[in-house]
């Protein structure tokens, strides 16, 4: 059975760098409280979710195709402080001397990486096998299906909400298929893009339990009152193209190969010897019991089954 476990490297590296005090630093004097606080998030999910594989997946500096379509993309996002910034590339190396493999893509956000990879792993899946993100990004909530679950921080570092489709419908208001609608409608503060302008989560989530999609709520005017078309069609382009920004490409330039991806890979040793030298003794105990997982033992054979043979 294979159960695949991709972190959003980019957003627990955020959810750590607030929650932990930077005065923490390694015995060379370097601030590692993010680091440590992104190893016990990594950690906690390792025990909670027990994966077969992991992949991390983070930003690069360089812009997004999302950036070039549209100026105003994420432009109200502050500049990363030069420590965060060290810091990433602190966590980046130890996970490299850790073994554990990274995806990042010039021109792509992490969100396209993990659905890129998330759609790969399908393909090859039966029943029985499924993929984790570990993420509190909702946008990635539109890859959720049969196979795919996201995992979202809730109060504090180590507290987890597991959604699959249900979850996703009694989170949000629509299904894990009509995020992108909903995100056409109401935009995203966050990332820069507006949506349609004066229309809410509320009035979004009605048009959507009853028209499906972004495109049928305008083919569908005429039933709408009049207030909220004046809007649908006033900023009707903002939608379109707030859509396009809030879809993820799922044919990004990267390549799940399960054998390089695989948690049996990770040395105990290397992983306690790369934790030790940051000044995470505790971690390094830790990662001892959740690295690679140990061979499982031939079952006994009792008086019953050996009259079989």
């Amino acid at each position: 059975m294979k159960k695949l476990l991709i972190i959003d490297g980019n957003h627990l590296v955020h959810r750590a760098y607030h929650a932990y005090p930077q005065n923490f630093t390694s015995p060379d004097g370097r601030p590692v409280g993010m680091v440590y606080g992104w190893c016990v998030m990594f950690l906690k999910a390792l025990e909670i979710i027990k994966p077969t594989h992991v992949a991390i997946c983070f930003d690069r500096p360089a812009p997004t195709f999302r950036k070039t379509m549209y100026a105003g993309y994420q432009a109200n996002r502050p500049q990363m402080e030069s420590e965060l910034s060290d810091q990433i590339v602190f966590l980046q190396e130890a996970l490299t001397q850790s073994g554990f493999p990274q995806f990042g893509v010039d021109g792509y956000e992490a969100d396209d990486l993990i659905g890129t990879l998330a759609l790969q792993a399908e393909e090859a899946y039966t029943d029985g096998d499924e993929t984790i993100i570990l993420s509190g990004d909702r946008d990635l909530l539109q890859l959720v299906d049969k196979y795919t679950k996201e995992m979202m921080p809730l109060t504090g570092i180590t507290n987890f909400q597991l959604l699959d489709p249900q979850g996703v419908k009694e989170k949000m208001g629509v299904g894990p298929e009509q995020i992108v609608d909903y995100k056409a409608l109401v935009g995203d503060a966050s990332d820069g893009y507006p949506g349609i302008t004066g229309i809410g989560p509320k009035t979004a989530i009605t048009l959507l339990e009853k028209y499906a999609t972004f495109e049928r709520v305008y083919e569908h005017l005429d039933e709408i009152s009049p207030r909220v078309v004046e809007k649908l069609t006033e900023f009707a382009e903002q939608g379109a193209m707030s859509k396009k920004l809030a879809q993820i490409v799922c044919d990004a330039p990267v390549h799940l190969r399960w054998d390089e991806v695989a948690l049996s890979n990770i040395e105990e040793a290397t992983i306690a010897s790369v934790f030790e030298e940051l000044g995470f003794s505790s971690l390094a105990r830790k990662m001892r019991l959740f690295a690679a997982p140990k061979p499982e033992k031939k079952p006994k054979v009792n008086e019953h089954q050996l009259s079989l043979l």
